[in-house]
């Protein structure tokens, strides 16, 4: 037996040692005995015969305080405000994934619809179901209405009594609904108001102060829906987690969560280079290689337990330890930090700020910690958790991109934008980390300086973009390699079976309107060409590639510059302790730095950073461009046995890639590199037989593409 017993604002935790009368003496809260008659005047009068019965007596009461709960899940409707019909909801859902449904817009990653569809983020919107009150449930004493998720600005009506106003899409709600009920008919009604037109509004009216360097930091939303540069802008709103009733009588009894103290600790220390950045565990340095994760959907409630085990598996696959957890998304589902526990798959947890400043009213810092006790209070069983982190990019940011110039914030107001910070970040912050959790370390922000200061290569972590934003090429990293990298990266094009997922057949050429729509990136494929004209193709060659090659292209590409980043990354040990690229996994089909796409299905880049990331093996860097190789015509002999393939060839060949024009598939590599000669066995974890696929099997090498040579 192992709960607390909550009275008022007060709780008594008790376990099987409080029975036992030689343990009262110790118990420093003797609520529970006085409530049962046990106490008197400040003096036990239980004795150790007598503790049976108190058991029974707490057993009885105990049974009576477990919350009974149901969901509401069924019976959903939704309507545009300003209009009367009603259409069919789910729940959890959001409008854009119900509108869809409804066949009332078109699928919203498809073609370029992201820009037919943002009226749906400046409208208000409606939700509602009738519902009954199981009897039992009903003749409870205390009943209360739980709300996981409300996305974000919402009122809540229940048989047309405003029960609640919520305003933040990272809380939890419960509001006492027991008098209002009625066993049958009742009505929950949710209007939904836009978060674009709520974030313009305030904006407007402070002008012309203007908060760096987007009206999103007023609210506490994800902040990938309103644009990245890669991801689309899709305002969401709706009921994104779970509604419940839960009812008891008494004191309501809730099963105790322990701060797991998983004995990993931050190591900062000084040494001959600046100051250390490491993970340690039980005394032993561990060397960190993983990713960034961003939210793998923008409409979230599609993702299911299903596809986090599939997404994680892969990231275990790829032999990675460490994933953090990006600012400008969400606090992760429960099934996402299960399986990074089961996995053994370290998270480092950003705090949800990214990008930009923060407002310095009361009310804000008053949700924010709200926010702040409801998920740490969520999260902190989980051991896998090993750092709380306050927010991505903005100390860098405020001191490093121009904001003071380029929203005019000087003198005063320059001063209270970065004083609002600090109390948040460097005072706040730690203060509420240390009081719901107090077992983990807790940092400000990632990373502490900019990747154009020298502090970046010998304290804290960096993220280093002179790779891509800086147009450097990956052999900078030889000199200019960090104590922990926590973020750099490289793009590529989606997989072409995830390109003909939002495509038609005309649209399939480079450059055009839809393929352009799909990448977020400022000058993306300029930069994406620089590098290819840097280690591929020249530039007369690369305008005249098919988008199916050109896609083929960049994702070899990226193999070969996270492979000897990677690489580089980690002869610097132990001076540099952490190598974690920029991005895991994509939050719809696009161009972007991830080495899975949207489809979940690997790119090149995430064979090579398996490779990479082996502890069996020492990885070492490509000798030669593979723009200066000399390439022979490769004929392939593939032979299959049960669910394995062999090919081999009489030239070597590189870059040799299995496509199959069919459903995903799964080879325990691709876009490896055949020796003349030597054969290459491949597995597949989906299917039973191999000799399935060969119909539609073809392979590719970077023989096909510089073939010209």
């Amino acid at each position: 037996m192992r709960n607390y017993w909550e009275n008022g604002h007060r709780r008594v935790f008790i376990t099987e040692k409080i029975f036992r009368g030689d343990a009262f003496p110790k118990c420093r809260d003797w609520l529970f005995l006085r409530m049962t008659g046990f106490i008197f005047n400040n003096k036990c009068f239980l004795m150790k015969k007598n503790y049976k019965l108190l058991l029974i007596l707490f057993v009885s009461l105990a049974a009576q305080g477990q919350p009974l709960t149901i969901e509401l899940d069924h019976n959903w409707q939704f309507k545009k405000s300003n209009e009367t019909k009603w259409y069919k909801a789910s729940v959890p859902g959001t409008v854009h994934t119900d509108l869809f449904a409804n066949k009332l817009i078109p699928d919203p990653y498809f073609g370029i619809n992201e820009s037919k569809l943002q009226w749906i983020g400046t409208s208000d919107w409606e939700y509602r179901s009738l519902f009954q009150v199981d009897e039992q449930l009903f003749k409870k004493q205390q009943i209360e209405m739980v709300f996981d998720g409300l996305d974000t600005y919402a009122n809540v009506y229940l048989n047309d009594k405003l029960i609640l106003q919520a305003d933040n899409m990272f809380r939890g709600w419960k509001v006492p609904v027991k008098s209002l009920l009625k066993k049958t008919g009742n009505e929950l009604r949710i209007v939904f108001f836009s978060a674009k037109n709520k974030t313009d509004s305030i904006a407007k009216s402070i002008l012309p102060f203007i908060l760096p360097d987007n009206a999103r930091v007023y609210t506490r939303k994800a902040q990938y829906h309103f644009g990245w540069d890669w991801g689309p802008t899709f305002i969401t709103c709706g009921i994104w987690k779970k509604i419940k009733l839960e009812g008891w009588n008494g004191v309501k009894i809730k099963p105790s969560i322990q701060i797991t103290d998983n004995n990993i600790k931050l190591i900062q220390k000084a040494d001959s280079t600046g100051t250390t950045f490491y993970f340690e565990k039980e005394g032993k340095p561990i060397y960190a290689k993983g990713a960034n994760w961003i939210p793998a959907d923008v409409f979230l409630p599609r993702l299911k337990k299903e596809d986090y085990r599939k997404i994680l598996q892969s990231v275990k696959d790829a032999n990675m330890n460490m994933l953090r957890v990006w600012g400008g998304g969400i606090y992760e589902a429960d099934e996402f930090y299960d399986l990074c526990d089961s996995l053994e798959i370290m998270v480092w947890q950003d705090f949800m700020f990214a990008g930009g400043m923060i407002p310095g009213d009361e009310y804000f810092f008053n949700n924010v910690k709200e926010e702040v006790k409801y998920q740490v209070e969520r999260l902190r069983k989980h051991p896998c958790i090993v750092v709380w982190c306050g927010n991505n990019e903005i100390d860098e940011a405020w001191h490093n991109w121009g904001w003071q110039g380029q929203f005019n914030l000087h003198g005063t107001d320059s001063a209270r934008v970065w004083n609002n910070y600090k109390r948040m970040f460097i005072d706040s912050l730690p203060k509420w980390v240390n009081e719901f959790d107090g077992k983990r370390p807790y940092i400000s922000s990632s990373p502490l300086h900019g990747w154009g200061r020298k502090e970046c290569l010998t304290e804290a972590d960096s993220h280093y973009w002179g790779l891509w934003w800086g147009l450097e090429d990956w052999e900078i990293f030889k000199t200019k390699t960090g104590r922990f990298v926590s973020e750099y990266g490289m793009q590529a094009m989606p997989n072409m079976n995830t390109v003909k997922y939002f495509t038609n057949p005309t649209d399939r050429y480079l450059y055009s309107p839809v393929i352009k729509a799909h990448q977020k990136a400022s000058d993306g494929f300029k930069k994406i060409n620089h590098y290819l004209v840097r280690y591929f193709i020249d530039s007369f060659h690369l305008k005249n590639l098919s988008l199916e090659k050109y896609t083929y292209l960049t994702q070899c590409m990226q193999y070969y510059i996270l492979k000897n980043t990677i690489v580089v990354h980690r002869s610097k040990y132990p001076v540099n302790m952490g190598t974690l690229l920029w991005q895991y996994d994509d939050c719809w089909p696009v161009a972007s730095w991830s080495i899975t796409d949207y489809s979940r299905q690997p790119k090149a880049a995430w064979y090579a950073v398996k490779e990479a990331y082996r502890d069996d093996v020492i990885p070492t860097n490509d000798s030669i461009y593979p723009k200066y190789l000399k390439l022979l015509k490769p004929v392939f002999n593939v032979t299959n046995v049960e669910n394995t393939l062999t090919i081999s060839s009489a030239t070597d060949a590189k870059y040799v890639y299995l496509n199959y024009a069919g459903n995903e598939l799964f080879p325990s590599d691709n876009y490896f590199d055949l020796k003349a000669g030597v054969s290459k066995i491949i597995t597949f974890k989906n299917i039973h037989s191999a000799k399935i696929i060969l119909s539609k099997l073809k392979i590719i090498s970077l023989y096909d593409i510089l073939s010209w040579q």
